[in-house]
């Protein structure tokens, strides 16, 4: 057996030989931030040679957006002023019959869904009667029992069978129009005599086929969509009841 105390130690060879890289001295970190201060502009100056545009700032960002999303709004509202008048006058009168509305949507979509369920079911205003609203995306066992046992885009038509009746309403919220879920549920609804109302954005897919009142918002921006569905969700709301003879107060 070797003695490891008697192994002669190797002598170490110097950080600079084997391509190492040196530890600073306390006098070059300066020098060194200096220089990779000048490397970043550097940088910098050909970003701005090879975009050949002009930098924008926040806040001309922020302005910018904002903009854009005002001017989807009034292009959508103006588009459809009459046939929404015309969805809150048919709407108000069914709640006035004691029927419900059915409500559905898929991720940023079954927000805007909630949020228009919301509304009615604990309306901010005092003074305005709450109407029954449903909303199909919040029964988590139902919705994964379906998906499990069936298939997901059952998830919605198989609870509309169950709960939506004839006069009854059922509101699909998407952003292209082409979930199968919704189409299948909107469908549905409409073999039960069910009145059908769609919003959508791009091209509307196939819900104008399928729904009595579709409003489709005319952008492939997703967040210009959604921006100009969460003011009809406050926008509808509010005339449903004026047209049930609520003050026009909002």
């Amino acid at each position: 057996m070797n003695d490891v105390s008697k192994r002669t130690p190797r002598a170490s060879t110097p950080l600079s030989e084997r391509g190492c890289p040196q530890p600073q001295q306390p006098g070059n970190c300066k020098n060194d931030t200096a220089g990779m201060n000048r490397a970043l502009e550097d940088q910098d100056h050909q970003k701005e040679f090879l975009t050949d545009k002009p930098v924008e700032t926040y806040r001309t960002k922020i302005l910018r957006k904002c903009h854009e999303s005002v001017e989807m709004k009034e292009s959508f509202f103006s588009q459809y002023a009459g046939p929404i008048e015309a969805m809150a006058r048919d709407m108000a009168g069914r709640f006035q019959q004691g029927n419900k509305l059915l409500v559905m949507g898929n991720g940023g979509s079954l927000c805007d869904a909630l949020h228009f369920s919301v509304e009615f079911t604990h309306p901010i205003i005092e003074k305005r009667p709450a109407f029954p609203v449903i909303p199909l995306m919040v029964d988590i066992a139902t919705m994964t029992a379906i998906s499990n046992d069936v298939d997901s885009s059952r998830v919605f038509v198989n609870q509309l069978r169950l709960l939506g009746q004839p006069g009854d309403m059922a509101l699909a919220v998407s952003t292209s129009g082409k979930s199968p879920n919704l189409i299948y549920a909107l469908e549905e609804a409409r073999k039960r005599q069910m009145l059908t109302i769609a919003w959508a954005g791009k091209d509307g897919g196939r819900f104008p086929e399928i729904a009595d009142y579709c409003f489709i918002v005319p952008s492939y921006s997703i967040h210009r969509i959604q921006e100009v569905h969460a003011t009809l969700v406050h926008v509808a709301w509010d005339l449903i009841h004026i047209a049930l003879g609520a003050e026009d107060v909002i």
